[in-house]
């Protein structure tokens, strides 16, 4: 006598994961553009920049909680 057939069960799937919400500082790049400043009195501006490590979301480019 043959064995009795397992009912086929559906797979069940799970939604994507939505994605998280990109920082408002950075516009989820995690860098943001400082001015490079000169001089120890005054800090006199140049028109060079440098990057830097954006502090609120710490280089991830995700907005925090």
């Amino acid at each position: 006598m043959p064995a009795a057939k397992k009912p086929s069960t559906r797979r069940k799937t799970t939604p994507p994961k939505p994605e998280p919400a990109k920082c408002p500082d950075c516009d989820g790049k995690g860098e943001t553009t400082e001015t490079v400043r000169v001089g120890a009195r005054r800090g006199r501006a140049t028109d060079n920049r440098q990057t830097a490590l954006c502090l609120t979301c710490w280089g991830t480019g995700h907005a925090a909680d």
